[in-house]
């Protein structure tokens, strides 16, 4: 076994880094052309600098533990909390807006739609075409007032 590990040498740390990237075409992910890459780059040291195989291993595992936060972190878009505020939250946008009855509020509950959406609303009786506005929510469920 150690015998495999005393002939690596650059060739053999290229070839493996074009198989892996190769096999990425097979299986995509984006895990095993950085795994490559460090194949790759050991294969590059080796052909400047004469290193022992212990230290193109230890390269190879170091250079592979490395790619996986950086593609992590060059992948994953910066996603600003400010920038949607309400991603994910979409009745807690509707709170403080106003919106006109679109079913009467008859023993706490009515509808007003939205867009394209017609929502159930709760709160004091109130006839159809009354501008309200939306005061709590609570999931899906909408407390409005008299605007």
């Amino acid at each position: 076994m150690t015998d495999m590990f005393v002939s690596l040498g650059t060739w053999n740390w290229l070839i493996f880094g074009f198989v892996l990237m190769a096999l990425e075409v097979l299986a995509p992910g984006v895990f095993l052309f950085w795994l490559g890459l460090a194949a790759l780059l050991v294969g590059l040291i080796s052909f400047g600098i004469a290193v022992s195989w212990q230290i193109q291993l230890v390269m190879f595992a170091v250079f592979a533990a490395a790619a996986v936060p950086v593609w992590r972190r060059l992948a994953r878009p910066n996603l600003d909390a400010s920038a949607s505020p309400f991603l994910n939250k979409r009745t807690e946008a509707l709170l403080g807006r106003e919106f006109t009855l679109e079913k009467p509020i008859i023993d706490g509950n009515g509808t007003v739609r939205i867009g394209d959406t017609v929502w159930r609303v709760a709160g004091p009786d109130t006839p159809a075409g009354t501008r309200v506005k939306v005061v709590q929510v609570d999931g899906a469920n909408l407390t409005v007032a008299a605007a």
